[in-house]
């Protein structure tokens, strides 16, 4: 699924990468979620999505170490300068939704995208 149609599917937008317009082209097919960045490390694929709370620079930084193109952070947060600065910097685009990370997950399950299993 192209980033622009997920983020129809959840409402959301990109706050952090917009400047470029080939953002909305990223192929996600697989989800990680967590707000514990330890069980990303351990648990994510690179190319997939991370779906987090954490509106922190560390989710950026952990999401870069895994190859994570993608960081959407759920339930209306405002992200720090750090964080956005953390995102320009490796290239991470960062997006935002009003949903909570329950009916986040549903949506893109149900729209047919794949958890990420070690």
């Amino acid at each position: 699924m192209k980033l622009s149609e997920l983020l129809k599917l959840v409402e959301g937008e990109v706050l952090v990468g917009s400047d470029d317009q080939n953002v909305y082209d990223i192929e996600i097919e697989k989800v990680a979620a967590s707000d514990l960045m330890s069980d990303v490390l351990a648990l994510s694929e690179p190319g997939s999505l991370l779906v987090t709370g954490l509106a922190t620079p560390q989710c950026v930084r952990t999401a870069g170490v895994v190859g994570i193109p993608v960081v959407l952070i759920v339930r209306n947060r405002d992200i720090m300068p750090e964080t956005k600065m953390a995102a320009e910097m490796s290239g991470i685009v960062v997006c935002g939704t009003k949903k909570g990370m329950y009916e986040v997950c549903g949506l893109l399950y149900n729209a047919g995208l794949k958890p990420v299993y070690k």
